[in-house]
């Protein structure tokens, strides 16, 4: 089997961290920097903006769902159909008078 370690030992720093505002770097160097910034950036917002839109689309379909609701549920309602009808059985029943 081969042997997994390696036989010599690299000198370059692989992925090391450094502060921008503290280490002396070249134009090319932040450059390069920004363009991967930027390409992770656009990596995630593709990410993020296909749940902002299924988050949004659940929202409002929650939002219609209650306003659709709202509208059958008051549409059902016979309360004033009711009072309307008490009140001109209650004028029709009381003793007629000159005033009215």
């Amino acid at each position: 089997m081969a042997d997994k370690t390696p036989t010599e030992k690299s000198e370059a720093a692989f992925a090391k961290r450094i502060d921008p505002t503290k280490d002396d770097l070249s134009n090319e160097q932040t450059f390069f920097m920004r363009q991967v910034e930027l390409a992770q950036w656009k990596k995630k917002t593709t990410h993020l903006r296909g749940r902002n839109v299924a988050t949004g689309l659940a929202i409002g379909a929650i939002v219609m769902g209650i306003y659709g609701y709202t509208f059958y549920s008051v549409s059902q309602e016979k309360i004033m159909d009711e009072l309307d009808e008490e009140a001109k059985v209650a004028r029709l029943k009381r003793p007629k008078t000159g005033a009215n």
